[in-house]
This record gives structure tokens, sequence and C-alpha cells, in this order.
């Protein structure tokens, strides 16, 4: 599941959220930028982001404020941008969720610098997410799917297939068991955001998937429906 890493930019002044965009665009990331917290809680609801760049000083409300909303909702992590150089203001900033901080002005060498090394850590193309690229296969439950013929095995031998879209939509959510996945970011995840694919299309194939792997398919456990927000694989997955 090789992907671009999707950084989200959010800054209330748009030659900075331009600036980065461009910047970071040139170094192999895909960029989204929000000027405002409303903003970024759309984005993060609607599209795979795998790292946020926030900066604290905003109208509304503020970095640190939307840093640990974002903490509470397991959100991606965060990189704060602020022009506050007080030891204080900092440790706050790493209390409230941040995984890095970054004070204004900087040199975006800097910060692209942080953000490889905060995406290394949380796994998105370090050695993390290389073990799910290059695995055999991921057992979850009584389940095993295995990447070569994209079968699903039970552990009693019996086998489920898969169809294309089937595959690509379980081996993202075994990618990120127990995360909260959007229609949105299970289409960016599995087709791209270029696809001409429709959330009903994700419906129905999360609905093929329960008739296969769940015991009870119309009360399921392992695929669950978190009402508002998306889908979830409530298990614990080891990659093969």
């Amino acid at each position: 599941m090789n992907h671009e890493p999707h950084i989200l930019v959010v800054d209330d002044h748009r030659d900075i959220r331009d600036l980065l965009a461009r910047y970071l665009g040139r170094h192999g990331f895909r960029v989204t930028v929000a000027e405002n917290g409303v903003s970024m809680m759309v984005k993060i609801r609607n599209q795979a982001i795998d790292l946020i760049v926030l900066d604290i000083m905003m109208p509304g409300e503020d970095g640190l404020t939307l840093c640990r909303r974002n903490r509470e909702n397991n959100g991606p992590p965060v990189i704060l941008l602020t022009a506050m150089a007080e030891e204080t203001d900092r440790i706050v900033g790493l209390e409230v969720g941040a995984d890095d901080y970054l004070v204004k002005p900087f040199n975006p060498r800097e910060l692209l610098a942080r953000i490889r090394a905060v995406l290394r850590r949380v796994g998105v193309n370090g050695q993390h997410n290389e073990a799910h690229d290059n695995a055999a296969g991921w057992r979850f439950d009584c389940w095993e799917l295995r990447a070569k013929g994209r079968s699903l095995i039970s552990t009693d031998g019996r086998s489920a297939t898969l169809s294309t879209g089937e595959y690509k939509i379980l081996r993202a959510m075994v990618s990120r068991a127990n995360t909260v996945l959007s229609r949105d970011q299970l289409l960016d995840l599995c087709h791209g955001r270029l696809a001409k694919s429709f959330d009903r299309a994700i419906d129905n194939q999360i609905s093929r998937l329960r008739r296969k792997i769940e015991r009870e398919p119309n009360n399921p456990v392992l695929i669950q429906t978190i009402w508002g927000d998306g889908y979830k694989l409530a298990a614990k997955v080891e990659v093969l």
C-alpha cells in the first residue's frame, strides 16, 4: 500500500500555506491546506491524513485546542508551528498531544526533516509500514488474509473468495486496525482520489465482507460501523 504521505497544513496565513504546500509537494508529499480549525476537522474526517502541520496562533480555536481535540479523537500526528519561544509553551504543546514543534521563523528544510522523522516514528513509509507492504499476510480473529492470491483463509481451513475491491478494503483495514476510516478515506486508500468510485460502493463492499468474515453478519463485531464517521476493524492484527 505504497502512497505519498499526505500532509495537512493548517495556518491562517495564506502565504505560509502556499509556501509549505509548494515546498513539501516538491519533496514527494501530497499536501492539503486548511485556514482554520473548522476546515481542519472537516479534512481530517474526509481524507486520509498522515500528519498535520498546525499553527498555534490562529483566530477561533487555537492550535493547542485543536491539537488536544485531534489527540482525543486518535487523529494523525501533529507538528506545531509556534512564534512562542518560551520553554513552557513548548512543553504545553507536547502535553496536549503534539509529536514535535518548530518555532517561527523556521527553515523549511528543518520542517521537512522533522516531518520525515515523525512519520518514521509512527510507521508511515517507515519500518512498520514496510512490514505491512512486504507482508505475506495478516492474521486477525480466526482469519488469515494472504497477499499471494489475495486469499482469505479461516483457522479451520475454510476459504473465502474476495473481489479486488474487497481485498483492497480489507487490506487497508488490517493495516490500520482499530482506527476509524471514513468512506472517503477508504476510497482514498484503495482507489486514489481520481477514481470514479462512490460512497455506496464502499458500503456494498463492506456488507459483502461482513457476510464472509463475521459470525453474525447482521450483528458485526469485526468490521464495526462508527455512526457518522465510517468503519473500523476491531481486532488485533499480526503481520505474517
